[in-house]
């Protein structure tokens, strides 16, 4: 869970109460952010807040707290809108970023008072969203700037990495860009990002000034705020055009909320390119409209509220209300809002504001009788086969990443589900089949003794544009066999004793397939259908996995077997 460090005395100032060391009280107004005080530092008058809501990065700072808080205690209710003024200054995105890292948001603060504790507030949320929010700097980097010596317009380019020197920050002597990736402290952390590319991203002004080598590190003469810096530049570049443009506005309400008067910059993306943006100016403060139902809203919460009841508690958690009628509301939701995309998130914000302690609990009067779906008898039925043959299952999380699926695969990439605010870098999607969590398995048991027979039986999520979700969850199968002897005519008897005890006729035809040997996989099919591979795993995929035993495998959809078992 996120944890931010506050200056208590300026939390306090910014909500305007006393609390003194209240913490028992300071706790009972966090329960409403989903918010719990972990440690109070009374020598220097620090708190550890931890947050159980992760996708909540607004209330990574001192300020969005404040923000967030005030409604509930009764200090400013509804919506808080921000405006931004209009500047002349203009960031020209050059053509060859579109493969390297293609977006980027820029504002301007001007006429901000900075104090120690106010920068490392605003460098504590900068690190917290550049590593969970931006992925580790791999979707969005953060770069904050002294406006006053930098000459519009910037010049956001990529550049041959031998080509450039600049002072970064923390440093006394002029680096070339791959060698601060080999020398620099961040250089080293987050090097790997631009490493693959033949050019790296670059930011100058119109006098050719380096601002910084992005997402890595900033330059020491223009990337450095102190108290005296009274106008700012802050930019975002990344991968991902929504997840920039969401960052900038968090960072430019912070200082807005601390004093600063906000400006516009002019993005202009390239003309007949891939680049679809064209012109933009941002940031971009505009909110967003929701209809929320007044009876889907009793219905989830147990409740009659009245339109006027559900507008109040709204208010109260910091939501706009444009319009109420007898059947539905339009809710305004706030820009830094990120985490609201559905009426269910607005619903839950307006049972807390409510008070869940305030909702009477609805024991059912009638009883239940449970009882098992009809495709579980098959499912246990395959589950007793695998361990009949000798193998051991294993029970693995459905929650991965890219690379586990596609690259050490040896695949291509394809289409994914992946998840707007993962929790960590490691689970940012949900897989599509088994096998590479067998081979990680593998991978952390190779201390065991060999040989090691291993499966799966489990869930997998499928793109489905027919269905209102837009996926389905399958039941598949998947095995795999490692030793010094594994190879395709052990793995295929396995698979062939598993379908005749299932019931199922079966045959293999010739495949090819990058994840195995050429030659040695075939399609498994049933009934003329498609329903998976067997095969000896590719070396490549084995040393990826740093495995030294030949292993072979095979993985089948389990789902369209049991399907076709049932219409019999």
């Amino acid at each position: 869970m996120p944890t931010i460090d506050v200056n208590y005395a300026e939390l306090q100032k910014l909500l305007k109460i006393d609390l003194a060391t209240d913490l028992d009280k300071l706790d009972e107004i966090l329960a409403n952010i989903k918010g719990e005080v972990k440690a109070f530092d009374q020598k220097v008058n620090s708190v550890n807040i931890e947050m159980k809501d992760t996708n909540r990065p607004d209330l990574w700072s001192i300020e969005g707290l404040a923000r967030a808080l005030r409604g509930y205690i009764n200090q400013e209710k509804g919506i808080k809108t921000y405006s931004v003024n209009e500047s002349t200054v203009k960031v020209n995105v050059d053509a060859n970023l579109y493969d390297i890292r293609p977006f980027i948001g820029c504002s301007i603060i001007k006429d901000i008072h900075l104090s120690d504790d106010v920068i490392k507030g605003i460098m504590h949320l900068q690190d917290k969203l550049d590593q969970t929010h931006g992925r580790s700097r791999q979707k969005s980097s953060i770069g904050i700037y002294n406006l006053d010596l930098i000459k519009p317009p910037i010049e956001y380019t990529a550049v041959k990495p031998s080509e450039v020197k600049f002072v970064p920050l923390g440093f006394d002597e002029k680096m070339r860009l791959n060698e601060i990736l080999e020398s620099h402290p961040k250089g080293i952390e987050y090097g790997h990002i631009v490493k693959k590319n033949s050019l790296y991203p670059l930011l100058s002004d119109s006098e050719g000034n380096i601002l910084s080598f992005p997402p890595i590190i900033n330059s020491n003469d223009l990337g450095k705020i102190t108290e005296k810096s009274r106008n700012l530049l802050i930019e975002v570049t990344g991968t991902l055009y929504k997840t920039v443009l969401n960052t900038l506005n968090l960072v430019t309400l912070a200082l807005i909320d601390r004093g600063g008067k906000p400006y516009s910059v002019t993005v202009n993306y390239p003309k007949n390119s891939n680049f679809k943006e064209g012109t933009v100016v941002t940031p971009n403060f505009d909110n967003k409209r929701f209809t929320l139902g007044v009876e889907e809203t009793n219905r989830l919460l147990g409740l009659k509220l009245s339109a006027k009841e559900i507008s109040s508690s709204l208010l109260t958690a910091g939501l706009g209300v444009e319009q109420i009628g007898n059947d539905c509301l339009t809710v305004l939701v706030p820009c830094y809002r990120v985490d609201i995309m559905h009426q269910v998130d607005i619903i839950e914000d307006v049972a807390i504001a409510y008070g869940y302690n305030n909702i009477e609990p609805l024991w059912r009067e009638l009883p239940t009788t449970g009882e098992a779906k009809p495709d579980q008898h098959l499912i246990n039925v395959a589950r007793d086969l695998m361990v009949g043959l000798g193998y051991q299952e294993t029970l693995n999380t459905t929650l991965t990443n890219s690379e586990i699926l596609f690259t050490k695969m040896n695949m291509p990439p394809s289409p994914l589900i992946e998840l707007a605010n993962p929790k960590v870098i490691t689970m940012t999607c949900i897989r599509n089949w088994l096998l590479p969590s067998l081979m990680e398995f593998l991978s952390v048991n190779q201390s065991v003794e060999f040989p090691q027979k291993i499966f799966e039986l489990g869930k997998v999520t499928l793109l489905d544009y027919t269905k209102e979700t837009k996926t389905r969850d399958e039941n598949w199968l998947a095995s795999a066999t490692a030793h010094p002897n594994a190879n395709f005519s052990e793995i295929k008897s396995a698979l062939d004793s598993f379908m005749v005890n299932f019931g199922v006729e079966w045959q293999i035809t010739e495949s090819s397939n990058p994840s195995f040997i050429e030659g040695r996989v075939g399609k498994v099919i049933v009934e003329n259908t498609e329903i998976g591979f067997v095969g000896e795993i590719n070396p490549v995929v084995l040393e990826a996995w740093k495995l030294e035993n030949p292993t072979a495998a095979f993985e089948i959809n389990l789902q369209t077997l049991i399907n076709k078992k049932r219409c019999v």
